[in-house]
């Protein structure tokens, strides 16, 4: 009875104490319930992946979508929603789920920051927010995790610094915060987690130096820091990380050597420092890492030989030392004779763009090679006969060398070769037929050698040929009949060569061809008409060729043309049929015969950003629907027989930097809306029945650099404004009929250098301003106008000056010396104006006839005359000074004269007077008259009689009068 009582006390109490945990765990469960369904309430759930989180009661909690709960059921200890496709923010109730040790968020599309609240689950192991779009800081309250052991919360938008809190998470084995825009350097702090075993911290913006705390992590595995802006050494400390495995610190600002304490690494397969400023030799030490599977050391400053051996480096997959500085041959033990007929490890090998001499026979014995590049060096020597000992080769690249000699035959047993890439080298002979044995082959480069020769039958064999290049040989004969076998084919590239013959109908089986370049050959014939089967066809370049006849009109089924160029040909008939696609870019026709109107369908073309249709013989209008084009920047329908006034819808080509309608027929006045267009760097009119002003409107063309509109029926004056074109290069206006005044503003043109006035009726003196024109050099030309006054002396400074025409104007005086200063001078015409005097011996070697049909005497022209002043003539000032002098003067003598006249009349007068009252009658009427002496006397004996006879009269008629 004492024993069953025992018993069942002891049921109670089990009883009593099962009771008491179901109702704490039904607490803890309640309490975690609430909080997860606030996490729910802040999350965006567009697959429904939480409709299991129910509103029902907490009963069924731990079975929820993503909920792991402790093995009594008690409470949460795992949340894991990884890659549900949920947005939202995270609650800051998830910090209330305090048994949490797993918390995994990652690949979702979560905003908003990380909250703080984390910071109270202490019993969190892993802690997985990477992949999504958190932004703000990361909470420093994370530091309070001490049990962490995971914390990734990589791959968002977090910014500012990297807390230092993280270092008191003594537990941490893994952080990851790569791919953030976290900032500031790498906290010392860090150097406090001893069982840190990875540090991932790439594709940040950290700076500043690599602390040397961090060997403070002894067990670290994994350091990668790539693709941030650190700076400084590497410590030599990270040689003493003896379980280091990985080590990448690629594409930051890290200079000074790399250090030789890297050797002690035995643990290491990775080392990736590309992208640096590290400097000096590879550290021979490196041959100690016999592990190593990757080392990666390219673009940097390294200098010296290649000191690395796989006899050392046996593990050795990857090596790459691309873009550096390093000279000497390739060494012979880089892959060394392999003993027992084994073979090293070594398939990746990339030496590219160095300053490496010598043959690349060492490498032959790198029997496990798969990738081969040693472009961009100094490499000498023939390609190796025995070149197909590489056999395993996918990738041989070695353009931009110096090698010579032909193409081995034995190429062809290479059969995984998908990669042949040998351009810009001096390689001479053919392509050997055995190329056809390539079927793997996809890129073949054979551009700028020296290679001649048919192009090979049996390079239709490479079915899975994608590029052939074969730019700038001298390659002979036709395409291949049977080209079509190459369905594979993207680009076709045979530009610069010597090929002839039609382009084979088969071509239009490349049904994959992209790109067609046959320019600069001596193709002929007419194109096929399978060409329009290549809808794929994207560019397509046939100038400098000798292709006429019409378009088949199967072109126009061509819907993916971007680029056409077919200038240089013999092409007739209409370009209707290159008009198919509405994606076309640019659009070369040049120098052709295409005829008929320029279709109005190439408005549809928005995309048009080049379109060259002159020298052909197109006309008609210029289509208004070209007006469209708001995106061209070049147009030329030059030297056609286009007619018609510019319409105006060309307004709003606002993009274009070339306008050249040169040698048409086209007539009305230069529009003014011109002057819109204010990306024009060439606006050439010239040749054309333009009539009226030239428009002051082109003053706002402020990117003009060449002007002409010469060769037109132009009135009126130059603008002003023309000065406002600082930017000009080139002004012509010659063959019009303009008037007035070449304008001062000219001087403003600053950059001119050349400029042509010539063949108009410009009046006026030539503005001293021009000497200001200081990079004038092609030619100044204002022949065949009115220009009067002095040559002036400014134009001294024109040194750069080559050609000076002036002839045919009115212009005076003698040929100032001044003009000897113009050194660069090798034509001079000052013909047919009105200079005079002895031509300066600086200029004596131009030709006479830069100098007849003026008054000028002296080498090359008839020597002077000997006298003092036969060299010179007076200024026109100082003969219009004698000119004043001679006329006042004449005017002074006249006047003397007349008063001296006027005198002796009146003398005269007043003696004619005295005579007659000595005449007169007698009492008796008679004529009393002075009788004279008959005999000759001497003037003196005449004065004496005449008193004598005044006497005798006087005395008579006093006696009278008595």
């Amino acid at each position: 009875m004492q024993m069953g009582g025992i018993q069942s006390y002891l049921v109670m109490r089990m009883m009593l104490a099962l009771s008491v945990l179901t109702t704490a765990a039904l607490g803890d469960l309640s309490s975690n319930y609430h909080s997860l369904m606030a996490v729910k309430s802040d999350l965006v759930d567009p697959r429904g992946v939480l409709s299991s989180w129910s509103s029902q009661g907490n009963s069924s909690l731990c079975s929820w979508t993503g909920v792991a709960c402790s093995e009594t059921q008690t409470h949460v200890q795992e949340l894991n929603l990884s890659g549900c496709g949920l947005s939202g923010l995270i609650s800051s109730e998830i910090g209330s789920l305090i048994s949490l040790q797993v918390l995994d968020l990652s690949s979702n599309s979560l905003t908003g920051p990380v909250p703080p609240q984390l910071g109270m689950l202490k019993n969190l192991r892993e802690l997985l927010l990477y992949s999504n779009s958190l932004q703000g800081a990361v909470p420093t309250e994370l530091g309070l995790l001490k049990q962490l052991k995971v914390l990734r919360i990589g791959g968002n938008m977090l910014t500012g610094e990297i807390p230092p809190q993280l270092g008191n998470c003594s537990e941490l084995e893994i952080l990851g915060l790569a791919s953030c825009q976290l900032n500031g350097s790498i906290p010392k702090e860090l150097g406090n987690l001893k069982n840190l075993q990875s540090l991932i911290l790439q594709e940040n913006n950290l700076s500043g130096l690599i602390p040397k705390e961090i060997t403070g992590c002894k067990d670290l595995q994994v350091f990668a820091a790539a693709d941030n802006r650190l700076e400084g050494a590497i410590p030599s400390g990270i040689g003493t990380l003896a379980g280091l495995q990985a080590l990448n610190l690629a594409n930051n600002m890290l200079s000074g050597v790399i250090p030789s304490e890297l050797g002690k690494l035995s643990s290491l397969t990775y080392l990736n420092l590309l992208g640096n400023g590290l400097s000096g030799a590879i550290p021979i030490e490196l041959n100690q890492l016999t592990r190593l599977q990757t080392l990666d050391l390219s673009q940097n400053n390294l200098t010296g030989t290649i000191t690395l051996s796989t006899t050392h480096l046996k593990e050795l997959q990857y090596l790459v030392l691309s873009n550096n500085y390093l000279d000497g041959e390739i060494p012979g033990d880089l892959c060394p004779a392999a003993p027992d007929n084994s073979s090293w490890n070594l398939q990746n090998l990339f030496l590219a763009t160095n300053n490496l001499t010598g043959s690349i026979e060492p490498l032959i014995d790198c029997i496990s090679l798969q990738q081969l590049d040693l472009s961009n060096n100094s490499l000498s020597g023939v390609i190796p006969t025995n070149i197909d000992r590489l056999a395993g080769l996918t990738n041989l690249v070695l353009h931009n060398n110096s090698l010579v000699g032909t193409l081995p035959p034995q190429i062809g047993n290479l059969t995984n070769l998908e990669m042949l890439v040998l351009f810009h080298n001096g390689l001479v002979g053919g392509i050997p037929a055995e190329i056809g044995k390539l079927k793997k082959l996809s890129v073949f480069f054979l551009y700028e050698n020296q290679m001649s020769g048919i192009i090979p039958n049996e390079i239709t064999n490479c079915s899975s040929l994608q590029e052939m290049d074969l730019f700038g040989n001298q390659f002979t004969g036709s395409i291949p009949e049977n080209i079509g076998e190459l369905k594979n084919l993207v680009v076709l590239q045979l530009r610069q060569n010597d090929l002839s013959g039609p382009i084979p109908p088969s071509l239009g089986h490349c049904m994959s061809l992209e790109k067609l370049a046959l320019a600069d050959n001596r193709f002929s014939g007419t194109l096929p008409a399978t060409m329009g089967s290549l809808a794929r066809l994207s560019v397509v370049t046939l100038y400098n060729n000798s292709f006429e006849g019409p378009l088949p009109d199967t072109l126009s089924s061509l819907r993916n043309l971007t680029i056409i160029n077919f200038s240089n040909n013999r092409f007739a008939g209409s370009i209707s049929p290159l008009l198919g696609s509405s994606s076309l870019i640019k659009l070369d026709l040049t120098k052709n015969n295409f005829s008929g109107e320029i279709p109005p369908i190439l408005g549809v073309s928005k995309m048009l950003v080049r379109l060259r249709l002159g020298h052909n013989l197109l006309n008609g209008v210029i289509p208004p629907e070209l007006g469209q084009l708001h995106e061209l920047d070049f147009l030329d329908l030059s030297s056609n027989e286009l007619s018609g006034p510019l319409p105006t819808e060309l307004s709003n080509c606002k993009q274009l930097s070339h306008l050249i309608l040169k040698g048409n027929m086209l007539s009305g006045s230069i529009p003014s809306w011109l002057g819109g267009l204010g990306s024009v760097g060439e606006l050439d009119l010239s040749f054309n029945n333009f009539s009226g002003r030239v428009p002051a409107e082109l003053g706002s063309c402020s990117s003009l650099i060449k002007l002409s509109l010469s060769d037109n029926q132009l009135t009126g004056v130059i603008p002003q404004e023309i000065g406002n074109l600082t930017s000009l290069n080139v002004l012509s206006l010659q063959n019009n009929n303009l008037s007035g005044t070449i304008p001062s503003s000219i001087q403003r043109c600053s950059g001119l250098y050349e400029l042509s006035l010539a063949q108009n009726q410009l009046t006026g003196s030539i503005p001293a301003e021009l000497g200001l024109l200081s990079e004038l050099q092609v030619i100044l030309d204002l022949s065949k106008n009115h220009l009067s006054g002095e040559i002036p002396s400014t134009l001294g400074s024109l040194v750069k000056l080559e050609r000076l025409n002036l002839s045919f104007n009115q212009l005076q005086g003698s040929i100032p010396s001044f003009l000897g200063l113009l050194t660069s001078l090798h034509k001079l015409n000052l013909s047919y104006n009105f200079l005079y005097g002895q031509i300066p011996a600086s200029l004596s070697a131009f030709p006479a006839d830069s100098f007849s049909g003026n008054e000028l005497c002296g080498s090359p022209m008839a020597p002077c005359s000997g006298s003092p002043t036969s060299g010179q003539r007076l200024s026109n000032g100082a003969v219009a000074g004698i000119i004043v002098a001679i006329v006042l003067t004449s005017g002074l003598v006249i006047l003397v004269l007349l008063y001296i006249m006027i005198r002796i009349w009146l003398n005269w007068l007043q003696v004619s007077v005295s005579v007659s009252d000595g005449e007169g009658y007698d009492e008796h009427g008679r004529y009393l008259k002075v009788s004279s002496t008959t005999s000759p006397t001497s003037s003196r004996e005449k004065q004496g009689s005449t008193s004598s006879d005044a006497c005798i009269l006087e005395q008579k008629t006093t006696d009278r009068s008595g």
